[in-house]
């Protein structure tokens, strides 16, 4: 996916389509496909969480809000990044 990300970029960029390309790596999300994983054991979420040096399971809005400056004027310079949203998972 970053090496896909990141030559989609390149080409629109080159091409002049006007057309951004980055892409979103999420951690753990508090959602009902990770509630499901943990439902009855305390301990497995336990060890979800453990793993996020930040504390605590993502959330829904965690990633909506990275989207939503990936589709603002704000991030009108960004192409071909890795918008990594994971509680510090990947950077141990």
């Amino acid at each position: 996916m970053r090496l896909f990300t990141k030559s989609a970029a390149l080409h629109c960029a080159k091409s002049g389509y006007g057309i951004r390309i980055n892409s979103v790596h999420p951690g753990y999300i508090w959602t009902p496909m990770v509630q499901g994983l943990t439902a009855e054991d305390a301990a497995a979420r336990q060890k979800l969480v453990d793993l996020h040096p930040i504390g605590h399971l993502g959330e829904p809005d965690d990633i909506a809000y990275g989207i939503l400056y990936l589709a603002s004027d704000e991030s009108k310079f960004m192409t071909g990044s890795e918008l990594v949203i994971d509680g510090g998972y990947t950077a141990q």
